[in-house]
């Protein structure tokens, strides 16, 4: 599963856990079955989940239905309470994440994204920022793993013809090579796949 915390495991990853978890016990407690009977489910358990660790990072697709997608709660200073809705998740929730994040007043936040773990993500209004927001947004990836990200593009109010021109411009003509590219400030930073440094 590589190195993710216990706070960043999927439900599939959680659940196969409790479940080799409960296998080994049951396999402690009866001395009289072969080991067989208790190993065999286990490999077998870990070889799924190794399987559909090897396809999510494949498919986002898969990997968004395996693990769900970070969703933003607060955009632009803005509660987006459709996505609250969506996500099953309350007020009271969102105060408290922000509490836990020395957050004590709503109207410091300009973007709130709830991760696909449950964790909140914050990213507080400088004090030092114009008051005009226009160009200012959260750095969101526009191409993701060689896909435009369509819903990203439309939240920072460009089209996928102006990215593909864009991009030309820089001298990236093949989509399909950028692991990642991100919209900042106006600038496009790109990520080719195994690159070599």
């Amino acid at each position: 599963m590589g190195k993710r915390e216990i706070g960043e495991l999927s439900l599939i990853d959680l659940v196969v856990f409790m479940m080799i978890a409960e296998m080994a016990v049951i396999g402690i407690e009866s001395t009289r079955d072969p080991i067989l009977h208790s190993l065999i489910p286990m490999i077998l358990l870990m070889g799924i989940q190794y399987l559909l660790a090897l396809l999510s990072l494949k498919s986002k697709k898969l990997r968004e239905l395996i693990d769900g997608r970070p969703t933003v709660i607060v955009n632009r200073g803005k509660i987006d309470e459709h996505a609250m809705r969506q996500q099953r998740y309350n007020h009271d929730d969102l105060m408290m994440q922000l509490s836990e994040k020395n957050i004590k007043n709503l109207a410091d936040v300009e973007f709130a994204i709830l991760e696909s773990s449950g964790e909140l993500s914050v990213l507080e209004k400088s004090k030092n920022e114009p008051s005009d927001f226009s160009d200012y947004t959260i750095d969101l990836p526009v191409v993701l793993d060689g896909e435009i990200q369509v819903e990203h593009l439309t939240q920072i109010n460009k089209t996928e013809f102006w990215l593909r021109s864009e991009l030309k411009k820089l001298g990236y003509s093949d989509i399909k090579k950028i692991s990642i590219c991100n919209y900042h400030h106006g600038k496009l930073h790109v990520d080719i796949k195994d690159e070599k440094r």
